[in-house]
């Protein structure tokens, strides 16, 4: 088995965001004329879409949400994340990524986007990053019903890479993940894939406990070292039963 393809999740992988999604969340709220709670936000909303996470959070309060109601939610909250990064010099990423992009790249190694986040918001902010090109396939969180810990955008963006390459017969088990979230390691695991946890949203420990291999910061990141343990090279350093 060989390394044939990484797979990144979004926020607070590529771009170091949270704060901002919460901020909006909890806007959206107010002017629905319901309160907000800022601990529902790392309970329910981190590392899901926003169509999972505002369903619940309107369900807590009783709401009976309709899909055109959601979607309106969705497209308002939307409009004002692209405002809000409209004000921003410089987008948020993290330490690291570009050079290790780079080298992913250079192993001329495909890599897809996965993420509950929306595609408008998605290539936004990866043309500012100008990684526009570096990413084959988005699998966004308005084109999949579901929502990380379900593995289902896992295995899309497995199919889709597929349909661009058909030599490169890639299977999940060929893929390694890059998530910051329980959510998101739950559903890359769940795909069939080795998952590296990278300690943006929980601390270095906790990813250490649910993840293949658990790194401080994406220029941690040993790929090499991955690659061979995917030939079978090498012990895995980290792995769950």
């Amino acid at each position: 088995m060989a390394l044939k393809a990484v797979l990144f999740d979004f926020n607070g992988v590529i771009i170091n965001d949270e704060p901002l999604h919460q901020k909006l969340i909890e806007q959206l709220l107010i002017e629905e004329n319901l309160r907000p709670k800022p601990e529902e936000f790392r309970e329910i909303c981190l590392g899901r879409s926003d169509r999972a996470c505002l369903t619940e959070l309107l369900a807590r309060r009783g709401r009976v949400v309709s899909e055109e109601y959601l979607s309106g939610l969705i497209a308002r909250k939307a409009q004002a994340y692209a405002q809000q990064l409209a004000q921003i010099e410089k987008i948020p990423s993290y330490p690291g990524l570009t050079d290790l992009i780079f080298r992913i790249r250079s192993a001329q190694l495909p890599l897809a986007v996965v993420s509950g986040a929306i595609r408008s918001e998605i290539e936004l902010v990866l043309h500012r990053l100008e990684l526009a090109n570096a990413f084959s396939v988005i699998v966004a969180g308005d084109e999949i019903t579901t929502s990380k810990p379900n593995p289902a955008g896992y295995l899309l963006a497995v199919d889709r890479l597929n349909q661009l390459q058909p030599n490169l017969q890639l299977q999940p088990q060929d893929c390694l993940a890059i998530e910051d979230t329980f959510a998101g390691i739950q559903a890359a695991k769940a795909a069939g894939m080795q998952v590296v946890g990278v300690a943006n949203s929980y601390p270095f420990h906790m990813m250490q406990r649910v993840s293949n291999w658990a790194v401080d910061y994406l220029s941690d990141l040993e790929l090499d070292r991955v690659q061979q343990v995917f030939a079978g090279e090498g012990i895995l350093a980290q792995s769950v039963e």
